[in-house]
């Protein structure tokens, strides 16, 4: 089992908060990922059966959202907004430079674990790119000096 007593407490708490118990599945596979570092098959599996679906059904979640994960990733997951209003200031040089920086190219990690490159389509605050998200924390107006400074500054 991957998914251990104290974690399956939680989701099956969650669930009865929910007039149709499949409404906290989302939660559920938030909380695998911040527990596990990824949903793995075998917690796709596991969640399944909590909540009476089958696998795939967990699975296609995990893939629709790039918040979630198949397989472990970098401590940091950070991703750049491409968006049109933000590629149009920029975006794309930022995440170009963001890759030589860190020498790894978008969908990698870095070697020591700490960072994991992504882009993303939107973040929702258009007037303020070029951006990058961190977790669920926003920097906004960036240029590759500031971009990496914040990078660099991550444990």
């Amino acid at each position: 089992m991957v998914i251990d007593d104290a974690l399956r407490a939680r989701i099956e708490s969650e669930m009865r908060s929910f007039p149709e118990p499949r409404g906290a599945l989302l939660g559920a596979l938030h909380r695998v990922q911040e527990e596990l570092g990824c949903v793995s098959s075998e917690a796709a599996r596991e969640l399944s059966e909590i909540f009476a679906v089958f696998p795939v059904e967990v699975l296609e979640l995990v893939r629709f959202y790039n918040f979630f994960s198949e397989e472990p990733r970098g401590r940091h997951q950070v991703t750049v907004c491409t968006n049109l209003p933000c590629a149009l200031v920029g975006a794309n040089d930022l995440l170009c430079g963001i890759e030589g920086h860190l020498g790894i190219a978008v969908g990698e990690t870095t070697p020591d674990g700490r960072i994991h490159l992504g882009r993303e389509e939107c973040l929702g605050a258009c007037a303020n790119g070029p951006m990058m998200r961190i977790g669920g924390d926003y920097h906004e107006d960036l240029d590759l000096a500031a971009a990496c400074a914040v990078l660099d500054a991550l444990e």
